[in-house]
């Protein structure tokens, strides 16, 4: 494989646009209008209500799983999740265009004019040479890691020739940058040796981390087909990344979907550490067991360009979900197991705090979001709490 020499260049944000109000702006003052929308944001529960909430899912978590079962269920994880997936399908769960409203950090301006700037240009030279032979890369001084479109990126992949024969040919690249990119690069003065991956070529990637049968990865390239994005996004269900992959909207070219297990701390990536401006871990974090969840982090964190940032969200404490788990599905304090054998934990957001920061990251947002959702046909309405958070790479 043709190895370039690149950089980390700092991630910076500066979004085109920000929700008006964190966690929307329809505010249930008048309670007799509760049917009159389908939801009903920031709620604020009376001490009466959490009391009662705590109590249910204090009643709820008595009967513990047996150790053997919960063994089996952390064992077994990635079956239970294909098994869901098998079930499902793609129709579970909704598309999640509500993405950009809350995370405007997945779009910012810099990514949506990928014709607007001057790339670097990109001229191969071929040597042949034996495959136990290495061959250093001719690059410009202060080449950015994202001076390559993806137009280049993808002539460079399919120019990169398979090491398993014993004699190849390996491209060379002489790397010509702006002045105005050398200056930017030589400011930062971090440099760090990146090899040609899937993807390297952008200067803004996106990795998801758990994404299921798609539901925020094609909102995502909907949005990001005409910018100077890529994204990357995994699942340890091999069923999940078969759904994505065989969905028509799906493109090699700006999106790479492979099966990964975030808890396997000997699996590799597919690209280096710190490469991704954005981490999405969307109702993901509450499959993992609670002691697992700390590393987990901690491994992601190594990913994140410095000024790079996880962008959170996934079940709070007392939510609906939690109070309406039967008797016997309790494995561990706020952690259950569902009929179909997934499970799921609930937080606080002092408890996401403490896994975030210990993991070296600034926090950036950590809310909790509380709703009132309704059905209007049957007169209902549940009460939902989510935590949704930001934290960035220093």
């Amino acid at each position: 494989v043709a190895w370039l020499r690149n950089l980390r260049c700092q991630c910076r944000f500066q979004s085109r646009s920000r929700p008006v109000a964190p966690l929307g702006s329809r505010i249930l003052s008048d309670p007799s209008r509760v049917f009159e929308h389908n939801m009903w944001d920031h709620i604020q529960w009376t001490p009466e209500q959490e009391e009662l909430a705590r109590q249910k899912a204090e009643e709820n978590s008595r009967v513990k799983v047996s150790l053997e079962e919960q063994v089996k269920y952390e064992k077994d994880a990635s079956k239970y999740w294909d098994g869901f997936y098998r079930t499902h399908q793609s129709k579970f769960f909704k598309d999640r265009t509500w993405l950009f409203r809350e995370f405007p950090e997945l779009l910012p301006d810099g990514i949506l004019a990928r014709n607007g700037a001057k790339k670097a240009a990109i001229i191969p030279k071929f040597n042949s040479h034996s495959s136990s032979q290495t061959q250093s890369s001719t690059i410009s001084k202060g080449a950015k890691c994202d001076c390559f479109s993806s137009t280049q990126t993808e002539q460079i992949l399919s120019d990169v020739v398979s090491t398993n024969s014993t004699e190849c040919t390996k491209p060379v690249y002489d790397i010509t940058v702006t002045a105005h990119e050398e200056q930017s690069c030589n400011n930062l003065g971090k440099h760090k040796n990146l090899g040609v991956f899937p993807g390297f070529g952008p200067g803004f990637r996106i990795f998801e981390v758990g994404c299921g049968a798609g539901n925020s990865v094609f909102p995502i390239l909907a949005e990001m087909r005409h910018s100077d994005g890529f994204l990357y996004c995994c699942d340890f269900s091999p069923y999940a990344v078969d759904l994505v992959k065989s969905h028509p909207s799906y493109n090699a070219v700006h999106c790479n979907a492979f099966v990964h297990d975030v808890c396997g701390e000997a699996d590799t990536y597919p690209f280096p550490d710190e490469s991704i401006d954005v981490i999405l871990l969307v109702f993901v974090l509450s499959s993992i067991h609670p002691e697992r969840m700390p590393e987990v982090v901690k491994r992601l964190s190594k990913l994140l360009k410095p000024g790079g940032m996880i962008l959170f969200r996934d079940y709070g404490r007392y939510d609906m979900s939690q109070l309406r788990l039967k008797k016997g599905r309790c494995l561990d304090g706020n952690f259950y197991v569902r009929g179909d054998g997934t499970r799921v934990y609930y937080f606080t957001k002092e408890e996401i705090a403490n896994i975030f920061i210990s993991a070296g990251l600034k926090e950036v947002q950590n809310l909790v979001d509380r709703r009132l959702q309704v059905n209007r046909k049957k007169k209902i309405a549940m009460h939902r709490i989510w935590i949704q958070s930001k934290y960035q790479k220093e």
